[in-house]
This record gives C-alpha cells, structure tokens and sequence, in this order.
C-alpha cells in the first residue's frame, strides 16, 4: 500500500504523484503578482498583462504552472520561481509539449474541416 505522507525530493513536494515545487520563503526574493509584469522584459514596447500572470498560475501554459504562495490575501511568486517557469517553458517546447491548448474556435475549426473532407469523399464514392 503506497503512503500519503508527502515526500522532499530535490526541493519539491511529491504528494500522489504530482510534483508541486515549494516557494521557499525564507530564501527567495518575494514579489507581489500584481508587480511581475513590471519585472519581466516588454515585447515589442508592451507588458505582460497582470492577468496573464494570474493565467499561469492558474491554468498554466503548456503544463507548465508558475509556483506561487498566499500570504494574508496577496499573491506572491518569486524571481526564482519565474525563473524555474521560463526554464520548463523551454524545456517543454523543446520537447514538443509546448502546443497551444485545443480551443472551442479550434476545435470547430477542425470538425468543419473533418466534414468537408468527409463529403468530398462520399461525392467522389458516389461518382464512382
């Protein structure tokens, strides 16, 4: 019977099989989420959006999360954390884990596909 107890391995959590990497308080640089865009380098003279921060805590970006705490209500991730988030987007993209999500326009997109290439097979076995 495999144990529930929570494992450190290599500063990460390991509770049922999911890898959860701890923001160490007391060694990393804190910063409010709400000040991350400020931190990180414009494209093409725009900020990321406060929003998209929240977005890859929340839902993260290819799999990959960016590691946060709460602390008396504020949001904090840390310069070490975004590092580690840049380091698995890259590596997830290298891998090829780095497609975008299938959204609801793409996925109709692609069954309009399917069914066009369905009929131009049925009028052509008809032709036949």
């Amino acid at each position: 019977m495999r144990s529930t107890e929570p494992d450190l391995r290599d500063d990460a959590l390991m509770v049922s099989n999911h890898t959860v990497s701890a923001i160490d308080i007391a060694t990393e640089e804190l910063i409010p989420v709400r000040d991350v865009p400020s931190r990180l380098p414009a494209k093409n003279g725009k900020r990321v959006h406060f929003s998209a921060v929240y977005r890859w805590m929340k839902r993260g970006v290819g799999g990959v999360r960016l590691e946060y705490v709460s602390i008396g209500g504020t949001r904090y991730t840390s310069v070490e954390a975004l590092q580690r988030f840049a380091d698995r987007r890259g590596a997830a993209q290298n891998i090829g884990y780095g497609e975008p999500p299938l959204t609801p326009a793409r996925r109709r997109r692609q069954m309009i596909a399917a069914a066009r290439e369905a009929k131009r097979i049925l009028d052509r076995e008809r032709r036949q």
